[in-house]
């Protein structure tokens, strides 16, 4: 036996929905578990126009970080 097949007309979803009917939702509930699980970071217009994509701000990053590991005194002994 096989299954039926449900044509794409029978689901259940409407095709707009108004949300201030609805009850029960909490605005921001998840926010700040959001916050905290996200590393998100908003560059300022200038600064980002001097960087193509995500990549090139990662590269130029790691390269900052290399040169000031190779400023930094030597504090072992």
């Amino acid at each position: 036996m096989k299954k039926e097949v449900k044509s794409e007309m029978e689901d259940e979803l409407r095709p707009e929905y108004n949300f201030a009917q609805m009850q029960g939702g909490i605005r921001g509930k998840y926010v700040e578990r959001y916050r905290k699980g996200t590393n998100l970071v908003l560059l300022d217009a200038d600064v980002a126009q001097a960087f193509p994509n995500d990549a090139a701000v990662n590269e130029a990053l790691r390269l900052l970080m290399q040169i000031t590991q190779r400023q930094q005194p030597n504090t072992t002994v």
